[in-house]
């Protein structure tokens, strides 16, 4: 990385912590730097990112443009752009913390042992289909699918602590359709555009309600139209009304 920052870049993506270390190496500056974005600003909040975001912040020029992208519009964003935003302009793609109108909401009430089998019969429904299976942990994650794997039905994980080499890999049979599920953690939720994908399970519910819209904005995309189905556990009552109040309406139940 040092020997192709040598050469001098026009764009340069990086994560927070990567770029400092870059810096403190003197393998690049930042004072003349003209364009300053931040993308999934409230990811970057939620991972502990700031104190990274505002030393960087600190060693841009003064003199350019900021540009800060964020999916949900949080206290902590707004103050962000109060911050460090000359007289911002906000634009709003979609309402603030809306869902796609065109997904069809639904959940079931369910124990927590009735859940795999929940999961099974929806998926094989319909054995054409593709679905993303969200699970809080990553653990969760590979246990999920290598149960599914065992009921006939291909199916593979996807999270941090895959290598980027397996995480491209799984990411590339599931839009070939060589895999139909694809089971992840909430590293999934941002950022990944797949064509034509009918349906989202949530088999665990998000502890952060904005991460539902997030999961569930996976379907539905450029207009098409999905379904997004919640297995929801006695446990889970309290999460539940967290993402119903941020969406202010219930989701039906089935």
């Amino acid at each position: 990385q040092m020997r192709d920052l040598s050469k001098g870049v026009d764009i340069l993506v990086a994560t927070p912590g990567r770029l400092e270390d870059l810096v403190e190496q003197k393998g690049l500056r930042l004072d003349e730097t003209k364009f300053l974005v931040l993308d999934e600003a409230d990811q970057m909040l939620d991972i502990g990112f700031l104190p990274a975001v505002k030393r960087i912040i600190s060693k841009v020029s003064k003199e350019r443009q900021t540009l800060l992208f964020s999916a949900t519009m949080s206290k902590e964003i707004k103050k962000l752009t109060e911050a460090y935003l000359k007289d911002p302009v906000q634009v709003s793609v979609t309402p603030e913390n809306s869902t796609v109108e065109k997904i069809e909401q639904s959940l079931m009430h369910l124990s927590k042992q009735n859940k795999g089998l929940a999961l099974q019969r929806i998926v094989s429904a319909n054995p054409k289909k593709r679905v993303i299976v969200f699970s809080r942990t990553k653990h969760g994650a590979n246990k999920l699918a290598s149960q599914l794997s065992k009921e006939g039905i291909n199916a593979d994980a996807f999270h941090g602590n895959k290598s980027q080499s397996q995480r491209t890999r799984a990411l590339k049979d599931f839009k070939d359709s060589k895999t139909q599920v694809l089971v992840a953690t909430d590293i999934a939720a941002r950022g990944i555009d797949i064509n034509l994908l009918p349906q989202v399970v949530n088999f665990d519910l998000p502890y952060v309600p904005e991460d539902y819209i997030h999961r569930i904005g996976r379907t539905a995309r450029a207009g098409q139209e999905g379904k997004a189905v919640s297995l929801v556990s006695a446990d889970e009552h309290k999460l539940l009304s967290d993402i119903e109040r941020l969406l202010k309406q219930e989701i039906p139940r089935k």
